[in-house]
């Protein structure tokens, strides 16, 4: 254990993670979703080989997969192939800041599923956090007029809502790998692969893109999917206080919009920022209501 640097870890993946909402915008100028999810994909998977080379560990990569090659199959599958064509294309779609707070709403997804498929409960303050969170989300696309529920791109919203179903199934999914880590993680990515090139051949438009869209699928690639993970892993494997680490978190998504502000120049509404504080505090009383439980354990 050491507290210091699980912290340094922690704060990094944190800063890191709050970047890329503003790194997906620019990307998606140069590339479509598809595209942009084969390069991305591609840069990651480079990158957990080497991480995993250097941990010693990728000799276990064919045997992990051998062990369990439909398992695998299916977690490639929607992560990072059908999340991540989702998410990209929901970002196409919004602006950057209504997608970004949207899909950090998956958590609450997670709760609701864990409910259904793992048999877990559903606490009152569970509830709670849905109505605030779920209400977060339909201020922040509706920009404030929920009278109306009029939508700046109702098919953006039920992308970003649909990612947030894709990516707690995917972690519900994960509860049973015992497999390290890191290879589940490269495994996905390396047999996602042969999708998410079939289908961006099939679709077409490869064009040539300029080193600054190189430069920010590479960026992608690296700080989303890849190498901010395993940092994350680090911090919690290093840490006695696993919620001090976690509420890090939180301050992703206000340091990301920000940087959208600043950076690619997105108007902020107030209405997000309303719709942002409404998640954060389902978010909240969700993780206060769990550490509750375990110290009544």
């Amino acid at each position: 254990m050491n507290e210091r640097l699980a912290l340094g870890y922690g704060i990094a993946a944190v800063l890191l993670w709050s970047t890329v909402a503003t790194a997906f915008k620019i990307t998606l100028d140069y590339f479509s979703p598809v595209q942009m999810m084969v390069v991305a994909s591609s840069v990651s998977a480079l990158a957990l080989i080497v991480i995993a080379g250097y941990k010693k560990t990728l000799h276990q990569l064919k045997s992990t997969f051998l062990q369990r090659p439909l398992y695998y199959l299916l977690l490639g599958f929607i992560n990072p192939f059908a999340y991540y064509l989702v998410l990209f294309k929901a970002y196409d779609l919004l602006p950057a800041s209504q997608a970004q707070p949207i899909n950090y709403s998956w958590a609450i997804t997670l709760t609701l599923m864990a409910a259904l498929f793992l048999g877990q409960k559903i606490q009152r303050k569970d509830w709670i956090a849905c109505v605030l969170g779920y209400g977060g989300v339909v201020v922040i696309a509706t920009q404030g007029n929920i009278s109306a529920l009029n939508f700046t791109s109702p098919l953006g919203v039920a992308l970003a809502l649909f990612s947030t179903l894709l990516w707690a199934s995917y972690w519900i999914l994960n509860t049973k790998n015992k497999a390290d880590p890191i290879l589940g993680l490269l495994l996905g990515f390396l047999v996602s692969l042969p999708f998410s090139i079939g289908l961006s051949l099939y679709l077409g438009g490869w064009q040539s893109v300029p080193w600054q869209g190189w430069a920010a699928v590479t960026y992608v690639g690296l700080f989303e999917m890849g190498i901010t993970f395993v940092l994350w892993l680090n911090a919690l494997r290093l840490t006695r206080n696993t919620a001090k680490i976690s509420n890090l978190i939180f301050i992703s998504p206000f340091i990301s919009l920000l940087l959208l502000a600043t950076i690619i120049g997105e108007t902020i509404h107030p209405s997000t920022l309303i719709g942002l504080m409404l998640i954060i505090a389902g978010l909240v009383i969700q993780q206060w209501q769990s550490k509750k439980v375990a110290i009544v354990e």
